[in-house]
């Protein structure tokens, strides 16, 4: 074994800048409200959900949001991080909710506008026990106040179809 083998890679323990990359995703910040329609089925109307996340930031490189959403006599609890990593030139993340056992897996891109960011995952197929699917959530940023989540999957002919729409706006 060289001696070599031993250094610590100094480069990589350097603590890192945000990068304008990550100064978009300031907008998160501060406390929301929402409204949401999910559709669960193709022959059923769509569930109606309210809810609130605050999002703060840990020292500009990662944003993290706890929410609470009740859907009819359901209360969920909600927690999303976002990043940037500058390495893969990617949006980066995860969520989770209370009311399931899968952890999302984020990585992303954002518009060259700088106004909808597309976060894609895979998880478990909702219409499909025992397979996985392929998952987008795409937030834009409509205005200040006004933000948009809108989840979709991918079917099996490679169209992606919208099964949830929230609107977010700040308190």
């Amino acid at each position: 074994m060289s001696d070599d083998s031993s250094k610590i890679n100094e480069e990589a323990c350097k603590p890192m800048e945000p990068q304008q990359e990550h100064k978009l995703l300031e907008r998160l910040l501060g406390d929301w409200t929402f409204e949401a329609d999910c559709k669960m089925g193709p022959d059923q109307p769509p569930d109606k959900s309210t809810g609130w996340e605050s999002v703060r930031s840990m020292r500009g490189m990662w944003f993290i949001g706890e929410g609470e959403t009740q859907m009819g006599d359901m209360t969920g609890a909600t927690m999303i991080t976002l990043g940037y990593n500058p390495a893969t030139k990617r949006y980066v993340g995860s969520w989770v909710g209370s009311m399931m056992t899968h952890m999302w897996v984020y990585d992303g891109e954002m518009d060259a506008e700088g106004k909808v960011l597309t976060l894609n995952a895979e998880g478990p197929d909702f219409t499909k026990p025992g397979k996985t699917a392929k998952y987008q959530d795409i937030i834009e940023f409509v205005s200040d106040g006004h933000r948009t989540l809108r989840s979709r999957a991918q079917g099996e002919n490679g169209e992606w179809v919208e099964f949830m729409k929230a609107d977010y706006r700040r308190k």
